[in-house]
C-alpha cells in the first residue's frame, strides 16, 4: 500500500463531518468493505476496519501491536508521537510488559470487587441527584450529575482528593481534545505526571489506602510507571463513564418509548446499558494498531509495518451480527458489542463502568419520570473533537 493508491475522498479526518445524526459514526468512517485502504493527516496510508468480524480478530492476534514505539503505527493527529511513545501506560505496551503492570491492577477491577462497591456507588448517585434537585430545574446534567459521580468513584478508588477534580478534569479534557497543540498537550502531562507522583508519595509516608498509594508501596514499580498508569485510570475512569451517562440519557429521552421500557421494567437496565454502549460507542475514532509481521485479513494482505484503525463505532452497527444496528432497542442481546474493546487491551475498568451506568440510569429514569430537555435537542453542543465522544453541557428540565 502506498499513497498513489489514495485520493482525496480516503483522507481520514478526525474529528470529522458527524453527518445527520449525532448519534451515529461520522459517514467517513464507514465504507463499503470491511477493510479498506485510507490516509492519515500526514499521507501516510493505513487500514481502516469496518466489519465486526475484522475488528475483532485484529484486536486478539499477536501480529498486531499496541504499542506506539514500532515504526508505522498510526498516528490519528499531529503532535502526539511523543506522547504516545514516552513513559506509556500498559494501554499501550504490548506482552510482556503489558501483562505485568495491568495483573498488578486487575484485582482493583474485578466483578466481585465491584459489586461490594454497589452500595457506595448508589449513595454517591443518590447524593448528586438530591444536590442537583436542591439546585433546582433547569440543570446541565453534565456538570451536576453525569460528571460528579465516576469522578467521586475515581478517587476514591485511585486515593486521589475529589478536591482536585477541577485540576485533574481541566486537564484530561485538553489531553482528550483532538485540537489541543502539542505543546499545550504535553504541559498538561507533565503537570498530572508531577500531581500523581507527589501524590503517590505522600501517599506512601501516611500510609494511604487507595490504589495509588498500594501501587507505590510496592517498591517494584518506577516512578513513570506509576504516574503513567495512575494517570490513565484517573482520565478513563471518570470522562469516559462521564460522557456515556450523559449521552445515554439523550439518546433515551429521544428514544421516550425505550425509557418506559425501563421504567416499567427496571430490571431491563442490565441489558440496556450493553445495548447503549453498542449503539454510542464513545470512542468513535478506533483503536489504532500496526502489522509486525504480513497478515491477511478478509482476503487483503496487511504487511508488517502498516498501520490499522479498528472502528469499534462501525463494527458495532454491523448488520451481520446485529439487525437493524443504526436502531436502538434496549431490549436486544449486545453483549457482544466492542464498545471496550476486546482482547487482552480490552478495557480493565470495564466492570466498575458497568455498574456506574447501571445505577445512575435507573435512578435517574426512576427519580425523575418527568425528565425533559431544557433546549431543543438540535442545540446541543456535543464534543465532536475530543476522542472519547460526549457533550459539552446537557441543560435538562423535570
Amino acid at each position: 500500500m502506498n499513497t498513489t493508491d489514495l485520493n482525496a475522498a480516503d483522507l481520514l479526518t478526525i474529528p470529522a463531518d458527524r453527518g445527520g445524526c449525532p448519534f451515529d459514526p461520522p459517514p467517513s468512517y464507514r465504507k463499503d468493505t470491511s477493510v479498506s485502504q485510507v490516509s492519515l493527516w500526514d499521507g501516510t496510508p493505513c487500514w481502516l476496519l469496518n466489519g465486526y468480524r475484522e475488528v475483532r480478530a485484529v484486536l486478539t492476534d499477536s501480529r498486531f501491536s499496541a504499542d506506539a514505539r514500532h515504526p508505522g503505527f498510526p498516528m490519528l493527529i499531529p503532535g502526539r508521537r511523543e506522547l504516545l511513545t514516552q513513559k506509556p501506560s500498559f494501554l499501550r505496551l504490548d506482552d510482556p510488559e503489558h501483562s505485568r503492570l495491568r495483573k498488578i491492577l486487575t484485582g482493583d477491577f474485578l466483578i466481585k470487587r465491584v459489586e461490594a462497591m454497589r452500595p457506595g456507588i448508589q449513595r454517591i448517585v443518590d447524593d448528586t441527584l438530591d444536590a442537583m434537585l436542591a439546585k433546582g430545574s433547569p440543570a446541565d446534567l453534565v456538570a451536576e450529575f453525569a460528571l460528579p459521580i465516576p469522578s467521586l468513584v475515581i478517587c476514591d478508588l485511585l486515593g486521589v482528593p475529589y478536591e482536585d477534580h477541577g485540576f485533574f478534569q481541566q486537564r484530561s479534557q485538553r489531553l482528550l481534545d483532538s485540537t489541543s497543540p502539542a505543546g499545550s498537550v504535553r504541559q498538561a502531562v507533565d503537570e498530572l505526571t508531577e500531581y500523581l507522583t507527589t501524590l503517590a508519595a505522600k501517599s506512601t509516608e501516611e500510609g494511604g489506602e487507595g490504589i495509588l498509594g498500594r501501587l507505590a508501596a510496592r517498591g517494584d514499580l518506577s516512578a513513570e510507571e506509576i504516574a503513567s498508569n495512575a494517570l490513565l485510570l484517573l482520565i478513563a475512569g471518570h470522562e469516559t463513564t462521564a460522557n456515556m451517562t450523559s449521552l445515554s440519557t439523550v439518546a433515551l429521552l429521544q428514544n421516550p418509548e425505550q425509557a418506559d421500557r425501563l421504567r416499567a421494567d427496571p430490571s431491563l437496565i442490565r441489558g440496556a446499558v450493553e445495548e447503549l454502549l453498542r449503539y454510542l460507542t464513545i470512542v468513535h475514532a478506533g483503536l489504532p494498531r500496526v502489522a509486525l509481521e504480513d497478515v491477511e485479513l478478509d482476503g487483503v494482505l496487511i504487511r508488517a509495518g502498516e498501520g490499522v484503525l479498528c472502528m469499534l463505532s462501525t463494527a458495532n452497527r454491523d448488520e451481520e451480527l446485529f439487525a437493524a444496528g443504526s436502531e436502538l432497542d434496549v431490549e436486544r442481546d449486545a453483549r457482544r458489542h466492542l464498545a471496550f474493546g476486546f482482547g487482552v487491551h480490552q478495557c480493565l475498568g470495564q466492570p466498575l463502568a458497568r455498574a456506574e451506568l447501571q445505577i445512575a440510569l435507573e435512578t435517574l429514569l426512576r427519580r425523575l419520570p418527568q425528565l425533559r430537555l431544557a433546549v431543543p435537542f438540535e442545540e446541543l453542543k456535543f464534543r465532536t473533537e475530543a476522542f472519547v465522544y460526549g457533550l459539552r453541557e446537557l441543560p435538562v428540565a423535570w
